[in-house]
C-alpha cells in the first residue's frame, strides 16, 4: 500500500503520525511510505532518518495527499485540505465530527472513509488510541491550569500546592476517566486539594481505593458541582462520551458561583466542550474571559509536547495502521470488530451512530 504522512498543518500543531521506526517497520513488510518535507521536524525526526528508514520525502502536502491510498495523520483535516482528500482514499487520524459539522459534510462529499482514532475500541470497551493522548491531555490540563492561575497569567494568584502555613489550591476534576484520573494524579502530586466527580459507582470506588490521600471522591450531579464551585480554583472538564457530542456540565449561569480569576480548562472541547461557555482556542491564543472566568479550551493540548506526546501516539497507533496497509481496510476491519468501530464516514455515508444522531439532517 501506498502510505502519505502529510505535515500538520494545525495551529501549533507539532506532532507526527509515524516516526522513522515506523516507517522502517512498513518498508519492510512491502508497502511504499511518502512523508512530507519536514513533518517530524518538531516531534525531534529529521527528513534524513525517514530517507534511513526507507521512507522518500515529498515537498508538499498536496504531494502527499495525490499519492497515497491511506493518508495517516494527527489531527482532522482543517478547511485547506478538505478538497485534496479523495474518493475511495482512506484517512486514518483524530476526527471528532459530532462537533464539526463542516469537517463532517466535507469529508461526506469526498467519498473517502474515515476512520478515526477516538472510537476504535478495544474487547474490554477502552479506547486504545484516545488513552495515550488522553494522559498526555490530563496531566497537561494542570500543568497549564497551574499557570494560568498566576496573576501575571490573568489568574487569581493561587499556588496549587500551597506552603506550611498556609492551605492549597482546590481542584475539581469533573469525569474520572483517562483523562480525569491522570489530571488528579499531576494536582495531588502538586499537593492541591483535589476532588474528582464521576456517576459511576464502581468507578468512583477505584478511584478512591486508588488514588492518593488528598484526592476525595464525589458523586457527580449539578446540585454537587454546584456545592463545589464556591470553593474552587481550577475546573478540569475530563467528561467523555466516545464518539458524541460533551455534555454541559457548567453553565454560564454557573460561572457566578466561582471566585474571581479561577480557571477552568476543558479538555473535552474537542468533542464540543462540557461546559456552555467553552469554545475552541489554540496555543498561541489559549485563554479568553468570560464573566471574570479564564477559560483555556486549547483543542489539541498534547500538541505542545510533541516529542512526548508522537511517540505515546504512535506506540498505540502503529499496530492498526501496520494491520490497515497489509490487509486493506475492509479485510482488516472485517477481522477486527474494534477496529471496525472506528469508521465513521464511507464513502459518502455516516456509519457511526454517534455522529448521525449529532447531524440527522446529514443521514444518507
Amino acid at each position: 500500500m501506498i502510505i502519505g504522512i502529510p505535515k500538520e498543518i494545525k495551529n501549533n500543531e507539532n506532532r507526527v503520525a509515524l516516526t522513522p521506526a515506523g516507517a522502517k517497520e512498513l518498508v519492510k513488510r512491502g508497502h511504499t511510505v511518502y512523508v512530507q518535507h519536514t513533518a517530524g521536524i518538531n516531534s525531534g525526526f529529521a527528513d534524513d532518518a525517514y530517507v534511513a528508514a526507507g521512507a522518500r520525502i515529498l515537498p508538499s502536502i498536496e504531494d502527499v495527499y495525490g499519492i497515497a491510498e491511506m493518508i495517516v495523520k494527527v489531527k482532522e483535516p482543517i478547511a485547506s485540505e478538505y478538497p485534496l482528500v479523495r474518493k475511495g482514499q482512506l484517512v486514518f487520524t483524530y476526527f471528532h465530527f459530532a462537533s464539526d459539522e463542516a469537517l463532517t459534510l466535507a469529508m461526506i462529499k469526498s467519498g473517502s472513509i474515515c476512520l478515526a482514532y477516538e472510537t476504535v475500541e478495544n474487547p474490554d470497551h477502552t479506547l486504545p488510541l484516545l488513552i495515550p493522548m488522553s494522559e498526555v491531555a490530563g496531566r497537561m490540563s494542570v500543568q497549564e491550569g497551574a499557570r494560568f492561575l498566576e496573576k501575571p497569567q490573568g489568574g487569581k494568584g493561587v499556588l496549587l500546592g500551597g506552603v506550611p502555613g498556609v492551605k492549597p489550591g482546590k481542584v475539581l476534576v469533573l469525569g474520572g476517566g483517562v483523562v480525569g484520573h491522570n489530571a488528579a494524579l499531576m494536582a495531588a502530586g502538586l499537593g492541591a486539594d483535589v476532588t474528582i466527580a464521576d456517576i459511576s459507582l464502581p468507578r468512583l470506588r477505584y478511584l478512591s481505593e486508588t488514588m492518593p490521600k488528598n484526592v476525595k471522591t464525589l458523586f457527580s450531579s449539578t446540585h454537587t458541582i454546584e456545592q463545589e464551585l464556591p470553593t474552587t480554583d481550577l475546573v478540569i472538564g475530563a467528561v467523555l462520551i466516545p464518539g458524541a457530542k460533551a455534555p454541559h456540565l457548567i453553565t454560564r449561569d454557573m460561572l457566578k458561583l466561582l471566585k474571581p480569576s479561577s480557571v477552568l480548562v476543558d479538555v473535552a472541547i474537542d468533542q464540543g466542550g462540557c461546559f456552555e461557555t467553552s469554545h475552541p482556542t489554540t496555543h498561541a491564543n489559549p485563554v479568553y474571559e468570560i464573566d471574570d472566568i479564564l477559560h483555556y479550551c486549547v483543542a489539541n493540548i498534547p500538541g505542545a509536547v510533541p516529542q512526548t506526546s508522537t511517540l505515546a501516539l504512535t506506540n498505540a497507533t502503529l499496530p492498526y495502521v501496520i494491520k490497515l496497509a497489509d490487509r486493506g481496510w475492509e479485510k482488516a476491519c472485517e477481522e477486527d470488530p474494534g477496529l471496525e468501530l472506528g469508521l465513521n464516514i464511507v464513502e459518502g455515508k455516516i456509519v457511526y451512530p454517534a455522529v448521525a444522531e449529532a447531524f440527522p439532517s446529514l443521514k444518507a
